[in-house]
């Protein structure tokens, strides 16, 4: 698979990370074959968090990947951690982040992280305890990069502004049909309710300043909770994008990464498939250079307007 860097480290990842959210779901047997096959992709760089599946995703993924030194030499491991859910906070604190890490280390049966973000902004962050973890973790080896997840900018500035270590990701929700991000730029100073900046104009900070933007959900349909692919509620874009995947001969799942792929933000779609061949057809769209005309019929197929 190709490859790019992530923000400014000089960590270089595939440009597909497989999201382990469901990992719990499968039996070991399953989710050996899943990983394995993710593996076979190229696709080497998993995406965690503290509170999948409450820590189990992690330990699943440990057992499936038989990990151990030699196999950790081959993976990139990113996780999430400062959300409380059976305390129904957040939580930026530096004892909270230090032992989250721990624990996600420990069930990952790692020595260290190679990326740890933020997982959801804390109301009640102070800069300086997140700084003190950060460098706790960095000098310890307990975590290389760092970044955040749905944070807009001035958050960012904020915590940036506090801590040392470059923040290289976010990790956002952004598709096809959820891309509030990229309709509020085109609509600038028009009266219509897709130019209602929502988030900052976060696309534009995170590539003004090298941010990795990692789009969660890349084939979700909100209203139902499902994927928007062969969806009844989306009829003009499944035709577009079976007409694109047809002209390039892959699948319309591969058409759906690409779109985001296409974009020059560099952005890496964090997939959440558990099957084997659906996270097959995501890893193509890597070979995938849609054109700027196809790239504009899609985004206009998705009920997306241009002023």
């Amino acid at each position: 698979m190709r490859t790019m860097r992530l923000g400014t480290s000089d960590l270089e990842v595939p440009v597909v990370a497989v999201g382990c959210m469901r990992l719990d779901a499968l039996d070991p047997r399953e989710a050996e074959r899943f990983v394995h096959a993710a593996l076979e992709e190229g696709a080497c760089f998993f995406d965690h968090a503290d509170i999948y599946g409450g820590g189990a995703c992690e330990e699943v993924f440990a057992e499936a990947v038989g990990m151990n030194d030699r196999v950790r030499e081959g993976l990139i491991l990113q996780s999430k951690c400062g959300i409380r859910p059976g305390a129904g906070m957040y939580d930026f604190s530096r004892e909270h982040i230090l032992a989250s890490v721990d624990g996600i280390l420990r069930r990952l049966r790692t020595e260290y992280l190679d990326v740890l973000l933020l997982h959801r902004p804390d109301p009640l962050m102070e800069g300086d305890e997140v700084a003190a973890a950060f460098d706790t973790l960095e000098r310890e080896g307990k975590v290389r990069h760092f970044g955040v997840s749905n944070h807009h900018p001035r958050q960012i500035d904020l915590l940036q502004r506090s801590v040392r270590q470059p923040l290289v990701a976010n990790q956002l929700q952004l598709s096809l049909t959820h891309a509030t991000m990229i309709t509020s730029g085109v609509h600038v100073n028009t009266r219509r309710d897709a130019a209602i900046d929502r988030d900052g104009y976060v696309l534009d900070y995170c590539r003004a300043n090298d941010i990795t933007i990692q789009p969660w959900s890349p084939v979700q349909d909100e209203t139902t909770g499902g994927t928007f692919l062969g969806s009844d509620a989306f009829p003009e874009l499944n035709a577009a994008l079976d007409e694109t995947a047809d002209r390039h001969g892959v699948s319309p799942t591969t058409i759906a990464i690409a779109w985001l792929l296409r974009h020059p933000a560099r952005m890496q779609p964090v997939v959440g498939t558990t099957k084997a061949e659906r996270l097959r057809e995501c890893a193509r769209a890597s070979d995938v250079e849609l054109t700027r005309e196809e790239w504009y019929a899609l985004y206009r197929s998705a009920g997306h307007t241009l002023p």
